[in-house]
C-alpha cells in the first residue's frame, strides 16, 4: 500500500510539540469499526494498537453504541460529578454481580477521575492516608501515568524528566527477571526492610504491574506475585496492582492478578473498564481502607455517565460467562505461534517474544529496529507500537474482539514487515 502522507499544516501550526502518534502514523483518520481504521483518503488499516488498550472491544463495537445512541436519545445525564444517577447505579450493580462477587473480591469502588493516572493518585494518595507513611515501592520499568505522584513510581528516565522538579518518596525495586533470574527473587527488597541502616523508610505500599506494557511487555511469574504479595502482608505494607491497560480481560482473565491466586489491598482500573473508549477510571480497595472524608478527593469529571452505560453494557455483553476469556487464551496462542515463526526465521535478528492473552511484544539485539518495523508495518497498513525505556520492543496490542483472520492478517503482515527491514 503506497501512502502519500497528507497535509498536516492545521496539526503542525497550532497543535503542541508534544503530540506522539501522529508523528509514528502520518494520516488524518476518519473512521473506525472493529479491528480497523480508515484514513480520509480511503487507505484502510488493521489495528494493533486498540487505543492503547482502551478498545478492547474494537472501535464502534455496535452493542455499546446502541446502548450509547439510545442513551443519549433519551436526555440520559450526561455530566453529573459524583451524583447518584441510574447510569451509575447500573454500572455498579453490573460490576458487583458480574465481576466482583463472583471473583470473591470484597472491594468499594472509587471515581476518581477519567484517567488511569488519576486512579494511580487517589491509589498512592489513600495509602500514605491509611498507613501514616510516605515511601512507595515501585518496580524497574514501571509505567503508572504522567502526573507528578505517578510519575514519581515509573521508571522511564525520559518520562521523568519532563516533571521539572524531583521525584519523591518513590523507591524502585528489580522486577521480576530485571537481575535475569540470578538473585533469589526480593532478596535487595527484604533486606533494606530488615536493616535499619539502609535508608529505605518503610513504605505505605508496593505498586506493580503485571505485565508492564509501556515499559517492555516485562511479564511477572504467578510465582513472583504471589511472593510479592507475601512479601506485603509481613512488612505491613499495602499491595497496589495497577491494571489500568493489562485489566478488563487484556491476559485473559478480567483482573491480570487472577492467574497467580492473589487479592490487592487496591487495584487502578482505566483505559477499556468504559468499554467504547470514553474516558473512565476506577480505584477499587478493602472495604477497611475505606477512611476518605467526604469530598476529601474529588474531580469534576469522575461520574461520566456515557462510560457507565458502555461500560454496562460491554459486562453484560462480555463478561457474564468465560468466553471471551477462552477467545482470548486462544488467539495469544494463536500470536504466540506467529511470534515464534518470526524468531525462527530470522536467528541473526536476536529477537525474542514475550506476553499473555492478547499483549505481545517482540524485541530485538538492535535497539532501532523495533522503529523500522514499526514504520514498515505501518506503509503495510498495520498499526503497531513500540516500548520499552529504548523503544525496543514491537508491542502488540489488538483488540479482544479480533477475528482469527484478521489476526492472521496483521501477524503475516508484522512477519512481512520484519522481513523487509530486516
Amino acid at each position: 500500500m503506497t501512502i502519500t502522507p497528507p497535509a498536516l499544516s492545521v496539526f503542525e501550526a497550532l497543535e503542541s510539540e508534544v503530540r506522539s502518534y501522529c508523528r509514528s502514523w502520518p494520516a488524518v483518520f476518519d473512521r473506525a469499526q472493529g479491528s480497523r481504521m480508515y484514513d480520509e483518503d480511503g487507505h484502510t488499516y488493521l489495528d494493533f494498537f486498540a487505543g492503547a488498550g482502551a478498545l478492547n472491544y474494537g472501535h464502534n463495537n455496535p452493542v455499546l453504541k446502541r446502548a450509547l445512541i439510545d442513551y443519549i436519545e433519551r436526555d440520559g445525564v450526561t455530566h453529573g460529578l459524583d451524583m447518584g444517577t441510574t447510569a451509575k447505579r447500573a454500572f455498579l450493580e453490573a460490576f458487583q454481580n458480574v465481576v466482583l462477587r463472583p471473583r470473591d473480591l470484597p472491594y468499594k469502588v472509587m471515581f476518581p477521575g477519567p484517567t488511569g493516572t488519576n486512579a494511580v493518585e487517589a491509589a498512592l494518595k489513600l495509602a500514605r492516608k491509611v498507613k501514616g507513611r510516605e515511601a512507595i515501592v515501585s518496580f524497574t520499568n514501571a509505567f503508572h501515568g504522567m502526573s507528578l505522584g505517578a510519575l514519581a513510581v515509573t521508571g522511564n528516565a525520559f518520562k521523568r524528566a519532563g516533571a521539572g522538579i524531583p521525584l519523591v518518596h518513590g523507591t524502585p525495586m528489580p522486577f521480576d527477571h530485571y537481575l535475569d533470574d540470578t538473585v533469589p527473587d526480593f532478596l535487595w527488597f527484604e533486606r533494606l526492610l530488615a536493616d535499619q541502616g539502609s535508608g529505605l523508610n518503610t513504605p505505605a505500599a508496593v505498586i506493580v504491574e503485571t505485565v508492564q506494557g509501556e515499559g517492555g511487555i516485562n511479564v511477572a511469574r504467578p510465582e513472583w506475585l504471589r511472593g510479592l504479595a507475601a512479601l506485603c502482608e509481613r512488612h505491613d505494607m499495602l499491595l497496589i496492582v495497577d491494571d489500568i491497560q493489562m485489566g478488563c480481560g487484556r491476559t485473559g482473565s478480567f483482573f491480570s492478578f487472577e492467574e497467580a491466586g492473589i487479592t490487592p489491598d487496591i487495584v487502578t482500573l482505566s483505559k477499556s473498564i468504559g468499554g467504547y473508549g470514553l474516558p473512565m477510571s476506577l480505584t477499587l480497595f478493602r472495604p477497611e481502607l475505606d477512611v476518605w472524608e467526604p469530598g476529601e478527593h474529588n474531580g469534576t469529571f469522575r461520574g461520566n455517565n456515557p462510560s457507565f452505560v458502555t461500560a454496562a453494557a460491554a459486562l453484560d455483553a462480555y463478561w457474564t460467562d468465560r468466553q471471551m476469556e477462552k477467545q482470548t487464551l486462544a488467539r495469544g496462542e494463536q500470536a504466540e505461534e506467529a511470534l515464534r515463526a518470526i524468531c525462527a526465521e530470522h536467528p541473526g535478528l536476536g529477537a525474542r517474544y514475550r506476553g499473555r492473552g492478547l499483549v505481545w511484544g517482540l524485541e530485538f539485539a538492535d535497539k532501532d529496529r523495533a522503529s523500522a518495523v514499526s514504520r514498515r508495518a505501518f506503509e503495510l497498513g498495520l498499526l503497531v507500537e513500540t516500548s520499552g525505556p529504548e523503544g525496543e520492543v514491537v508491542k502488540l496490542l489488538p483488540a479482544l474482539t479480533i477475528s482469527p483472520e484478521e489476526l492472521d492478517e496483521g501477524l503475516r503482515t508484522l512477519a512481512r514487515a520484519v522481513r523487509e527491514t530486516a
